[in-house]
């Protein structure tokens, strides 16, 4: 049996492993170790060659002889997914991005071995201007993040469970079970004002404390990311999977159940792996099973696989998937806290509430609460994808403005394009307008705006997105993801795709916008489960916020963003093109076609476009070479 004392011990034992780290400040080295080379072995950065890059510097450490001076540690995802593969050395910070293969004999040659940073490989912004060298802490991406949920994410070795027991691991599931009754957890939990981070906001310590008593409960965990460029979740399972099993270890005990399941997406392989792996090792550690620290408490975990159906993401429907049924939501009441999996009481957080519960217990609901806004404490993980310089995982208090999440964190826009939108939440969402860039971001700032947190997926648009392309698309996921079981979701989103269909063609009516803001309104009322209740919210917030190019499509049969196919044509000026035919060349149904004109300035004949034979595959514009400014345009 593990006590607390026997952890206490081995957590000094494995100090050394995480002393040349930030994470580990304060540790001793063991003497021996000299730098660890820390490598994403995330799903992004694996993606780009990164495995190929630790065995390459495993093989080049052997050969220099070195190998046992230096630790290779594979991590999970570091949140810069935009520079990976991502390479950094201790103790000096030094920040290497976009690294191949190839690079790695130059780097432990000149760096490991010579003791000369390669700043050629280094992210640019950790280089100053004159030549010293700054830690990832102090780039713009970094700087305004604070790190709780993803605080080992990046720092320690995702399938060791030395370095996160070295990292205070386990020491809140031992604190909560050995001095603290569960009723004195949860209220702790309460306190700290943490709202689940998987979509609607429910406080978390108010979840557990409606739980019904019996003799069999179940704690389970919500893997199941489905939302579009949502990767929170499956970051935090590659890169500190311990951090959920200690969670629901300390969740279990609060409402008294002994045995919890993680529902997580099959498409997530290296996230199942890892997991599976640190059940295993807490298992062998005797930190899941019987009488866990002595305490008389019994606890372990299963892994249950979802086959990417995005409706099992609601709580009820997830349960029944466990149970071997068909993952469609059932009504409630009952609330599953009552009447849940195996129709027994239980309760369901996703990944991210999780993460937060050990530092909330270890440093108490008032150091959370001290983050955030008044009614949104504590800090939130954002996956900002879309047209955004910064590609990755952010993690910000509550409050921070959208501008600061765009602009400072993410960089801003790239090519100079103007900011158009930021769609929040996913599918369940709204999109955000520029005039609203500076809304300080929490649940209730995005429910006033017709936006919602959702899991934490933000997609950021410019100026070439078209707003009712992206209502569709987003109405599109939602009908191919209901289940059917209800008539207002099965029917009614099928009716307003169809409406935005007739739109984007060409083929809408000033009547049509009266008549899906009411069926919006007619969905959201009466659907069974959030999936059709949230589903109109796309349509809605682009309705609200750019329903001027509703009107474009409609009466002026234009679309601004150049995007609707039905609604545009391509075009060349014959002054500006330079007469090379490639686009004459490559266009796949022969409709363009030279002519007898030769622009000022030019020594060929300029083509045309035959538009009634163009099938708009903008294959034109793609090959057209003319600078500054293409020749091919789109009208």
């Amino acid at each position: 049996m593990l006590t607390k004392t026997k952890l206490d011990a081995l957590r000094e034992e494995y100090r050394p492993l995480l002393a040349l780290r930030p994470i580990g400040e304060g540790a001793e080295s063991d003497g021996r170790t000299r730098k660890d080379i820390l490598v994403c072995g995330g799903t992004g950065c694996s993606s780009s060659r990164s495995l190929e890059i630790i065995a390459k510097l495993e093989e080049t450490l052997a050969a220099r002889g070195i190998a046992n001076e230096i630790r290779v540690v594979k991590t999970g995802c570091f949140g810069l997914c935009a520079l990976g593969p991502i390479m950094i050395v201790y103790p000096e910070g030094s920040f290497y991005s976009k690294v191949t293969p190839e690079q790695v004999e130059r780097i432990v040659d000149e760096h490991i071995i010579g003791g000369n940073v390669v700043k050629e490989y280094l992210y640019p912004e950790t280089v100053s201007p004159d030549g010293t060298i700054k830690d990832l802490n102090h780039t713009n991406f970094y700087a305004k993040q604070e790190r709780i949920a993803l605080r080992s994410c990046g720092n320690i070795a995702a399938e060791d469970i030395r370095e996160y027991i070295a990292a205070d691991g386990y020491q809140a599931a031992a604190k909560a079970l050995t001095t603290m009754t569960p009723k004195e957890v949860t209220q702790e939990v309460l306190e700290s004002g943490l709202r689940g981070r998987g979509g609607a906001g429910f406080p978390t310590g108010r979840k557990w404390s409606l739980v019904a008593p019996g003799e069999v409960k179940y704690i389970l965990c919500n893997a199941d990311e489905g939302d579009p460029g949502a990767f929170m979740d499956r970051s935090v399972l590659e890169g500190d999977p311990h951090v959920i099993i200690e969670a629901m270890t300390i969740a279990g005990y609060a409402i008294g159940a002994h045995q919890g399941y993680v529902y997580v997406r099959a498409e997530y392989p290296i996230a199942v792996k890892r997991l599976a792996i640190a059940i295993n090792q807490a298992r062998e550690l005797g930190l899941l099973g019987k009488d866990l620290f002595g305490s008389g408490f019994d606890f372990d975990l299963e892994i249950r696989l979802g086959s990417g159906a995005f409706v099992c993401g609601e709580e009820t429907a997830l349960m029944r998937s466990i149970e071997g049924k068909r993952g469609e939501p059932r009504p409630r009441p009952p609330f599953p806290a009552v009447k849940g999996l195996f129709d027994k009481p239980s309760i369901l957080n996703n990944v991210e509430t999780y993460a937060n519960i050990p530092q909330i217990i270890l440093k108490g609901a008032q150091w959370f609460r001290s983050r955030g806004t008044e009614s949104s404490a504590g800090t939130k993980v954002f996956c900002l994808v879309g047209k955004i310089q910064h590609t990755g995982l952010v993690e910000v208090p509550m409050g921070t403005t959208l501008r600061e999440i765009i602009y400072d964190i993410g960089g801003g826009i790239p090519n100079g394009k103007k900011f158009k939108a930021a769609q929040t939440g996913g599918p369940s969402g709204g999109c955000i307008p520029a005039s609203l860039l500076d809304t300080p971001i929490d649940f209730d700032n995005l429910s006033k705006i017709g936006a919602m947190m959702g899991s934490g997926g933000m997609i950021v648009m410019d100026e070439d997105t078209c707003m009712v392309d992206i209502a569709k698309f987003y109405l599109t996921f939602t009908c191919d993801e209901s289940c059917g079981k209800c008539t207002p979701c099965r029917i009614g989103t099928h009716r307003l795709l169809e409406i935005l269909d007739l739109i984007t063609k060409g083929k809408g009516t000033l009547e049509m916008l009266d008549e899906m803001e009411e069926l919006c309104h007619v969905i959201q009322k009466n659907s069974l489960c959030a999936l059709g209740q949230t589903a109109p919210n796309p349509v809605l917030s682009t309705l609200k916020h750019f329903r001027e190019e509703y009107v474009a499509h409609i009466v002026e049969r234009r679309c601004p963003a150049g995007v609707c196919k039905d609604l545009l044509n391509y075009a060349i000026d014959r002054d500006k093109c330079i007469g090379c035919g490639r686009c004459a060349k490559n266009c796949p149904v022969g409709t363009i076609l030279k002519t007898d004109y030769i622009a000022p300035g030019h020594k060929l004949p300029s083509y045309v476009i035959d538009t009634s034979k163009c099938i708009k595959c903008g294959v034109c514009i793609t090959n057209c070479p003319a600078k500054p400014e293409k020749a091919v345009y789109k009208r």
